[in-house]
């Protein structure tokens, strides 16, 4: 594999910076809040004992204090990743929460921060692991996100500006609390990374491990269904080979079984706690059905989840709140259809001969072609640096003796050109993503719920290059993540309603 290049190192570099100083400026934001506003609900710090205890773990600590400032910080969804680290699964609503951020939690509390449990307590112990592990998660996201964007791209110009447009998105107060959005982050770019650099195992692992944090971790087994739709087309029409053929179908069809398991395990999980053992008269309806799925129990009974179910009068507020990135969404959709029509319709199969290239970066045989000198990484090293030679070559000639012969529209449509097949599953995985969150669920969660998908800040990224409203575009895109950080550390540190 070839080493990172200067640039590439020195962007690495400013992503770092901008993830740890981002994530800084959201504690600092919070601390600043809690100590000048009186919280809504003060109930966060109430710690009934474990169902399945004998014993109250009600031991002395040394920094009540230090205690009481992190129990208390524990507010809305992370009250229910703490009780499930500490207690586990006890009521048939903790299963709307999956397993992958308790269990973290659980571990690096009784190891890592073993220590501390007698100054602060367990709980408080808890919820420092969760802080810990979200913020550590988040930083590696933007690392995983420079690097994938690099590859997708091939712009790292591009890829820089949309990686510290995440480090600021207007969700960042939940990367930085105790939720799986940084989890997921990490683990759903990181694996689609892995999938395009040719490591399809750890892409798989990873993208399965996304569903044990999140149950739209499932979803990202798009991925590796276009992957293998792919390659199994190129095997059938290119190579005309039925063997490889069903190889290709076989192992397709095991990597987006094993993305599955997580949720299924899960599912069979609270099946076996809640319905086993208990009169038919006792246990729940959902129990009963052919297809018993918890989780969508969960959301219709307990949140009033489903199709159309948001769209009232009274919700018009949160469809506001939720305007702004659902507008990205679409926006970032309409913009590569329009640029990419036909690769859009055919679903990446027409195309160019470098859009066919392009593809092959989701194919498991592009190893075989990175070996053989067809496509591999140092040629794409050199064909982006290259692109950023010529780019700054422009640019110094636009902005020196002003006799440049090529107008500055180019620069944009240079970058749209990139545009390639490659973009097409992250643009459909977002459509879908998008889809849902307006129609089925609480729409004012579509902030947090689309933050993790890359060509919202790709999308971001191209506005803020354009050269035609550039700094109009600049300026709105900053001063909606800045709002949104300040408006989110203030509301939901304080109990208050936020996304």
């Amino acid at each position: 594999m070839a080493s990172d290049s200067p640039i590439e190192t020195h962007h690495t570099r400013i992503v770092l910076r901008s993830a740890i100083a981002s994530r800084l400026l959201l504690l600092t934001l919070i601390i600043l809040w809690r100590s000048i506003v009186k919280p809504y609900d003060t109930s966060a710090s109430i710690n009934p004992t474990c169902l399945s205890s004998s014993s109250s773990t009600s031991a002395s600590i040394v920094f009540p204090r230090i205690a009481s400032a992190i129990e208390n910080s524990i507010v809305w969804d992370s009250v229910y990743f703490v009780r499930i680290a500490q207690c586990g699964y006890e009521y048939e609503q903790s299963y709307a929460f999956f397993p992958l951020l308790p269990l973290a939690i659980s571990l690096v509390s009784r190891t890592v921060f073993a220590l501390f449990i007698p100054l602060v307590g367990y709980r408080a112990v808890l919820g420092l692991s969760g802080y810990v592990i979200s913020n550590i998660a988040f930083v590696l996201a933007a690392l995983c996100l420079y690097r994938l964007s690099v590859i997708i791209l091939k712009d790292r110009e591009g890829a820089l500006r949309a990686s510290i447009l995440f480090c600021f998105n207007p969700a960042s107060i939940f990367y930085s609390s105790i939720y799986t959005e940084s989890l997921y982050s990490l683990l759903s770019i990181g694996g689609v990374y892995q999938l395009v650099s040719g490591a399809n195992n750890v892409g798989t692992l990873l993208l399965a491990l996304s569903g044990a944090a999140r149950s739209n971790g499932v979803i990202n087994v798009g991925y590796t269904c276009y992957q293998t739709m792919h390659t199994a087309y190129d095997a059938v029409f290119h190579r005309r080979s039925f063997v490889l053929t069903v190889k290709v179908l076989s192992s397709g069809a095991l990597h987006c079984l094993c993305i599955f398991i997580p949720f299924i395990v899960f599912q069979a999980h609270g099946y076996y706690n809640i319905c086993r053992g208990h009169a038919p008269d006792q246990i729940s309806p959902w129990c009963k059905a052919k297809l018993p799925l918890l989780y969508n129990y969960i959301q219709s009974r307990y949140w009033g989840v489903g199709f159309l179910r948001y769209f009232q009068l009274k919700q018009l507020p949160n469809f506001l709140l939720a305007s702004p990135i659902l507008s990205l969404a679409l926006g970032s959709i309409i913009h590569y259809v329009k640029l990419q029509p036909e690769i859009f319709l055919s679903l990446g199969f027409r195309g160019s001969s470098e859009d066919k290239n392009s593809a092959s970066m989701f194919s498991p045989m592009g190893a075989d072609r990175r070996a053989k000198g067809s496509y591999s990484l140092k040629e794409r090293t050199s064909t982006i640096q290259q692109e950023d030679q010529i780019l700054r070559r422009r640019k110094q000639t636009i902005k020196g003796d002003g006799h440049s012969t090529l107008p500055v529209e180019n620069d944009s449509s240079d970058s749209s050109r990139n545009l390639s097949v490659a973009v097409l599953p992250f643009i459909l995985h977002l459509g879908f993503m998008a889809a849902t969150a307006f129609f089925v669920m609480h729409v004012q969660v579509a902030t947090r719920f689309l933050s993790a998908s890359p060509p919202l800040y790709w999308f971001a990224a191209h506005l803020m290059a354009s050269p035609i409203n550039r700094k109009r575009w600049g300026y709105l895109i900053w001063a909606y993540s800045a709002a949104y950080i300040l408006l989110g550390s203030l509301l939901f540190s304080n109990f208050y309603p936020f996304t």
